[in-house]
């Protein structure tokens, strides 16, 4: 078998992880990234047969059966993950209609999933309900999304478009849109249930006055959505005392949208 900590997967979400503690969107153990693996990319580095424990989700998703997550510990800091990758991260099989969690990797202290599992997992399935191809649920606490959620307004339409006018490029890579949850309590099979069913219409959805939950076919493409979303957010949060002076309005986002070739949301724009 070769080395497990050399596996692309293990190597990739090691360097993201890393990435969004130094951004400052994972302060202590806050966030958590889960990726969906195809056997084969595992096949070469452990021996799927050989299960360390059995931990119990408490939800169900028969959808997932059988799949191989790679997922972020509970409790555990991002920063540390460089250095012992093992014991923050988890290699996991769901089987019993994904009742429960076959772990094949990490893990190593006795410690469990992210606590958000049963969100993710949820997310997870409804987001490959619209796009087969998708892999990745990101979830972290940007501050300038958070700050936004307590000083505007919560319509996803009026949200999206304050974000859409904020930077050219934000229709381009949210043409969608994004979600908005009012406050819920995390951890819950209850914003698990929410966050999934916005997922089946938008890859971003804010949880107010807590963070954000992006949705990817790769790790770049999930971290690249909240990036720039976040940016937009750190623009308003900038100017929303002032008066404003200029935007982009409905006919320069309609041109940004046929310029790059995406279809925005129609009921957001007039």
């Amino acid at each position: 078998m070769k080395d497990i900590l050399t596996a692309p997967c293990l190597v990739e979400l090691v360097r993201t992880l890393t990435n969004m503690y130094d951004h400052g969107w994972d302060e202590r153990n806050g966030g958590n990234v889960s990726v969906l693996l195809d056997e084969s990319e595992l096949a070469d580095y452990l021996d799927l047969s050989a299960v360390i424990r059995t931990i119990p989700t408490g939800f169900e998703a028969p959808e997932l059966e059988g799949q191989y997550f790679l997922v972020t510990g509970t409790g555990k800091y991002f920063k540390n993950v460089r250095y012992d990758p093992a014991k923050n991260l988890g290699i996991l099989r769901l089987t019993d209609n994904g009742a429960n969690a076959e772990l094949l990797w990490g893990l190593s202290d006795g410690g469990s999933f992210t606590s958000e599992f049963p969100a993710h997992m949820m997310s997870h399935a409804a987001r490959r309900t619209v796009d087969p191809g998708s892999r990745v649920i990101m979830h972290c606490h940007p501050a300038n999304l958070l700050a936004m959620t307590f000083v505007h307004s919560l319509d996803e339409k009026a949200f999206t478009r304050r974000l859409w006018q904020m930077c050219s490029e934000c229709i381009i890579v949210f043409p969608e849109g994004i979600g908005v949850l009012p406050w819920m309590l995390c951890g819950t099979n209850e914003i698990g249930l929410a966050t999934a069913e916005k997922m089946k219409t938008t890859r971003l959805v804010v949880w107010a006055q807590h963070g954000i939950y992006g949705a990817g076919r790769d790790l770049d493409e999930a971290f690249g959505l909240i990036e720039t979303a976040e940016k937009a957010a750190e623009v308003y949060m900038k100017i929303a005392h002032l008066p404003i002076l200029h935007t982009i309005d409905d006919d320069g986002l309609r041109q940004l949208a046929n310029r790059y070739g995406v279809k925005p949301r129609a009921e957001y724009l007039s």
